[in-house]
């Protein structure tokens, strides 16, 4: 009787630990089984992923959802919309009937949202004007309007991403030295700096940078070329060519301290480099600047406040302008909606930070958050200087002190835009590359996917000083197209062999100068849509891109409303 009761004593110890042992087993596979589901958070999969978070990601998003695609949008951008929402609300349209598809649905909806008499906060719609570039900012026959506030344009593209499910990571920064995965010439993946990891079928750069397709190893360039490159008139450096206002002209503007004297040394933001010969090649690139959001009401102002290390000696320069008689500071201050303004570059010294911006393509994420706070300083001192310093002509300073940054735009960021204007960055040397002579139509694009129409428009590349002792600036081009003009296929694909599942509808395949008709907000956002319409068949296809068969590309793109020929 006592051995069984032994035995089953014994027993019962046996189950306990059993049933211990089992629930510790249990724990550990709980465990194991949510730190693999805890570690897939960290990977997404879909069949197109876009890195960036411009106008062109929005609408090859929005594409790709209406052809059945799955598609992630992965931006170190926090806003969507690029320059669109970011302060460029003065459209450069060039020929409306060339803006088809989404890009034009996006000015439709901006359309719409004017209609709502509660936008109209600051105005009324009949103040307005109605005033664009050359045409009506408001096309009722079409409803389009083509001129519009920040904080709209932004709210258009996060209704396309709502009303489309779109998921955006933002925020999230390519590893761009050890961040992309590529197997047998494809890009298999890309990694964050957060560690995420995004898995996709085909790949879509949308940034102004071209950072995906510099760190798949694509080829790429920076700066001008040689006019004897592609044979053009108005790339490479183009001293002693004046087609705007923004150059110091006959004013004869010493850049010495002293002036007139060398041994004094030069004035700030003037380059003591030699400029080089007409038509070479060299690597410097138009000036960035912030297209500012500024108002004069009195409820929705708030006046220009001297900045962190104002420095107004770095500013002696536009003083002597200025001083010469030079009277257009307001011209590019270009009416929107609300009695706001979208601000450009205009004059021999204005918001265009020049030669500031040479390293910024490829540099690390560091130094560009550098460049980009210098510009915000320069651009925030040259107001101030205009607001506050006496050597301002009174007609021109009372007037400045009138205006300040809008409050109800920008708020998250002390209503100064999200995005500065990268006017140009990488290009792509892609399968095909777009050159003057295809904008002037003296070549033909034989596989059409768009169209442009804007002036070939450069702005200013370097200021510099001149045989005779003054100081010029140089780059500043406007060529005007006869007519509009297509946009090739191959300027957004990579060359065969180099990458055949990435697309790039920003950092085009283009010549400098190309570029500067081609880099037109309306234009990146057609270019998102063909882009992604590629994608879209070359994967029901399990194809390259290089592979594609034109006529049903083209097919496509006329069904969803692209305009390919004019």
């Amino acid at each position: 009787m006592v051995d069984m009761n032994r035995k089953s004593k014994f027993n019962n110890k046996i189950k306990m630990k059993t049933n211990q042992l089992t629930r510790l087993i249990l724990i550990a596979l709980i465990l194991f089984v949510g730190c693999r589901q805890s570690g897939n958070q960290d990977e997404s999969e879909a069949d197109v992923i876009i890195y960036g978070g411009t106008s062109a990601a929005v609408t090859a998003a929005v594409q790709l959802k209406k052809m059945d695609k799955s598609v992630l949008i992965v931006c170190p951008e926090k806003h969507l919309g690029g320059l669109t929402s970011s302060g460029l609300g003065f459209t450069d349209t060039g020929n409306k009937e060339v803006i088809g598809g989404l890009s034009r649905e996006f000015y439709q909806r901006v359309y719409n949202y004017y209609q709502d008499d509660e936008t109209w906060k600051w105005q009324s719609r009949d103040s307005y004007g109605n005033m664009g570039q050359g045409t009506p900012a408001i096309d009722g026959d079409k409803r389009t309007m083509w001129i519009f506030e920040p904080h709209i344009a932004e709210q258009v593209f996060e209704d396309f991403v709502k009303e489309n499910n779109i998921r955006v990571f933002r925020d999230e920064w390519l590893d761009r030295e050890n961040g992309v995965e590529i197997k047998d010439g494809n890009i298999v993946s890309i990694r964050t700096l957060s560690g995420a990891i995004y898995r996709g079928k085909m790949f879509i750069d949308a940034t102004y940078e071209g950072d995906l397709l510099a760190a798949a190893g694509v080829s790429y360039t920076i700066g001008r070329e040689a006019n004897s490159t592609y044979g053009e008139q108005w790339n490479g450096v183009q001293t002693g060519v004046f087609h705007h206002g923004h150059n110091f002209g006959n004013l004869n503007i010493s850049p010495y301290i002293i002036p007139g004297d060398p041994a004094s040394g030069v004035l700030p933001y003037v380059s003591t480099e030699d400029p080089g010969k007409y038509g070479e090649a060299d690597q410097r690139l138009q000036a960035y600047c912030f297209r500012m959001c500024l108002t004069k009401t009195p409820g929705n102002r708030i006046p220009f406040e001297q900045p962190e290390n104002y420095d107004p000696t770095k500013f002696e320069l536009l003083a002597r302008v200025l001083q010469a008689g030079w009277n257009e500071t307001f011209d590019k201050f270009d009416p929107i909606p609300n009695h706001k303004t979208d601000v450009n570059n205009h004059g021999p010294f204005s918001f265009d930070f020049i030669g500031m911006n040479y390293d910024y393509p490829e540099a690390s994420y560091e130094r560009r958050a550098e460049i980009i706070k210098e510009h915000v300083d320069y651009q925030k001192g040259l107001l101030y200087f205009y607001a506050a310093d006496p050597r301002v002509p009174e007609t021109i300073q009372n007037e400045m002190q009138l205006w300040g940054l809008a409050k109800d735009e920008f708020t998250d960021n002390n209503n100064w835009p999200h995005q500065i204007y990268i006017r140009e960055a990488r290009r792509m040397i892609g399968k095909f590359v777009m050159t003057e002579n295809e904008v002037l139509g003296k070549s033909p694009v034989d596989e059409p996917i768009a169209m442009g129409s804007y002036t070939m428009d450069s702005h200013n590349v370097q200021r510099y000083i001149t045989e005779d002792g003054f100081v010029q600036n140089e780059g500043d081009i406007g060529v005007h197209p006869h007519h509009p003009y297509q946009i090739a296929m191959g300027a957004v694909v990579p060359k065969k062999g180099e990458c055949g599942n990435m697309l790039v509808p920003v950092a085009v395949s283009s010549s400098h100068i190309a570029y500067g008709s081609i880099r037109m907000e309306p234009v990146f956002m057609i270019l998102g849509q063909s882009a992604a319409t590629m994608a879209a068949l070359a994967i029901d296809q399990n194809i390259d891109l290089q592979e594609l068969n034109y006529n049903q590309v083209k097919s496509k793109l006329l069904e969803v409303g692209q305009v390919l020929e004019y």
